[in-house]
């Protein structure tokens, strides 16, 4: 089963995404989240 869920780092002063890695290393300043993946839309 594929997880439903992926992480994200944030910058906690801009809001713009940035990769996990820099997110961990500057954690005064960013945040790691984790998401829920989007579902399929389905088609009509």
């Amino acid at each position: 089963m594929a997880k439903s869920t992926y992480k994200i780092g944030r910058s906690a002063v801009t809001g713009r995404f940035t990769p996990v890695a820099k997110a961990q290393r500057m954690r005064k300043t960013h945040v790691v989240e984790t998401m829920k993946k989007p579902k399929a839309r389905k088609s009509k």
